[in-house]
């Protein structure tokens, strides 16, 4: 039975993603940099920067579960850095992290949903305004919006919904900015597909304004 993928499943968004539609009776599967700790049909290790090791992990949920109904990618690297702080290379590893994981991932299995006529891909947005004191990763959150849209350009006619949950603002767990009542949103992009909007943005409230 196809389920969830969530690709960067640590502490927080990821798992609180991975526990949402685990509620709903999908089967679910994590894949993280290191042993996940949410409780999953399938978890395994992969960096989102290793291309070949995400693709394999992916293959793998595939073999197991079937072509997943949706996949959440929530791999970020967050950090503080101004203008002029970073080399290029870690300019570029921010970037590989926030936007190019992404893009493998969706890249690999966004043929099949299309083929299939539906699924989800959605992405863990943030920043809705750049920050000159979070460069790299104002610069890798405007690439996630870039992306969605030339994803949606690609496969949205096919029935795949593709779209990204800003998150505006810090995410502590017991505040309006808890884990779950994040993932809630994801939840409802996935259940409502007719909604096109290729961004929700999230400032503490529910879906429907709770």
């Amino acid at each position: 039975m196809p389920g969830v993928v969530v690709i960067g499943a640590g502490p927080g968004i990821g798992n609180a993603v991975a526990r949402r539609f685990a509620r709903e009776g999908l089967p679910v599967a994590v894949i993280a940099r290191s042993e996940a700790t949410v409780e999953a049909e399938l978890a395994l290790v992969a960096d989102s920067t290793d291309a070949d090791a995400l693709r394999s992990a992916l293959d793998k949920v595939t073999e197991q579960l079937g072509v997943p109904d949706v996949v959440v990618y929530n791999a970020a690297l967050v950090r503080a850095d101004a203008l002029g702080e970073l080399s290029v290379r870690e300019h570029m590893d921010a970037w590989a992290v926030n936007v190019v994981g992404a893009a493998v991932a969706a890249a690999h299995v966004l043929p099949a949903m299309a083929r299939r006529g539906s699924g989800s891909f959605l992405v863990t947005g943030g920043m809705p305004e750049a920050k000159p004191e979070y460069v790299s990763l104002s610069l890798g959150k405007a690439g996630v919006r870039t992306l969605i849209s030339l994803l949606d350009k690609q496969f949205g006619d096919s029935g795949v919904r593709v779209a990204s949950v800003t998150v505006d603002g810090g995410v502590v767990p017991g505040t309006a900015f808890d884990p779950d009542r994040i993932a809630e949103h994801y939840w409802w992009l996935h259940a409502n597909p007719d909604d096109r909007r290729l961004e929700v943005l999230f400032t503490g409230q529910l879906p429907g304004g709770a």
